[in-house]
């Protein structure tokens, strides 16, 4: 008897659970008018319902194969995704409970590339374009078809600024403490961010632009002390400027710029040669919410 024939099998049941199509790359270009517009989305969508018998029993019926969802993404995108990838999202998530016998609810991820158009002479070219390093990011998700949270957010925003930063005033640990306080530092950091609404009623490519716009904005306009601070003082200035927006969520890693020692070399360095150093790295993350 081997050693699996020789076990009980305890009760189980299956847990929270979905299945749905990821990594879905889609491409929508309107040629309405000579001046194309481009929006590029990779996708992933998530169904929720009734998949008991599917994972119990192997039971397929009345299930949705996801690569119809693949289908559905790009078929849909033809009619619909006229305005922001939230807005597509809802009218995704719609489709699939409607259309699926088993499912209750869904859930739609993004992340979109960003694209400009490529400059000739000062004008931006009617159907070139380059892609640009931030992405913008997001989930729609419902219970039900009826209500729906929206999260939107951004992603590989690299910022830096070459003075008005500083490190200095900490815990000093008479061990192991070997940095030293200064009050003049290169400061940079890719910006993670995502936030939550307090309305349905939202133009979702005006706050992200607003959003985009006031973060590198933010990173200009104050003596930073550290990290921390930046990410609160973005946190707030977001709030003031968007009143749609409940609170926001920052990612921070402290992306460490170092002064090169030259003067084995009889060499000055007034914080002009840096060594990037990739990790480690110091990591600030937190939420900043209306009071």
């Amino acid at each position: 008897m081997t050693q699996t024939e020789n076990k009980t099998k305890v009760q189980v049941k299956l847990g929270e659970n979905s299945y749905g199509k990821a990594e879905i790359n889609l491409m929508k270009i309107n040629r309405d008018s000579e001046r194309h517009e481009i929006r590029e989305l990779q996708v992933r969508v998530g169904m929720t319902g009734s998949f008991d018998a599917a994972h119990s029993q192997g039971d397929n019926s009345e299930l949705i194969a996801t690569d119809t969802v693949r289908n559905t993404v790009y078929g849909l995108a033809k009619e619909g995704f006229k305005s922001s990838p939230e807005v597509y999202g809802k009218e995704l998530v719609a489709h699939f409970i409607k259309t699926g016998a088993r499912v209750t609810g869904g859930f739609m991820e993004f992340t979109e590339h960003l694209w400009d158009r490529v400059e000739v002479g000062g004008q931006g070219h009617d159907h070139s374009f380059v892609r640009q390093m931030p992405k913008r990011t997001g989930r729609v998700e419902s219970a039900d078809g009826q209500g729906y949270k929206v999260t939107s957010g951004i992603a590989e925003l690299y910022v830096l600024k070459t003075t008005q930063s500083g490190w200095s005033g900490y815990l000093l640990d008479e061990r192991f403490t070997t940095l030293p306080e200064t009050q003049e530092r290169v400061m940079a950091t890719f910006v993670t961010a995502r936030w939550e609404y307090n309305t349905e009623d939202v133009d979702y490519d005006a706050v992200w632009n607003r959003v985009f716009v006031q973060l590198q904005e933010t990173l200009t306009d104050h003596y930073s002390p550290s990290l921390q601070n930046t990410l609160y003082l973005m946190g707030e200035a977001v709030l003031s400027l968007c009143p749609e927006i409940s609170r926001i969520w920052f990612r921070m890693p402290n992306m460490h710029h170092l002064q090169y020692n030259l003067g084995r070399f009889d060499l000055d360095n007034h914080l002009e040669i840096m060594h990037v150093d990739p990790e480690p790295y110091g990591l600030m993350e937190g939420w900043v919410e209306r009071a």
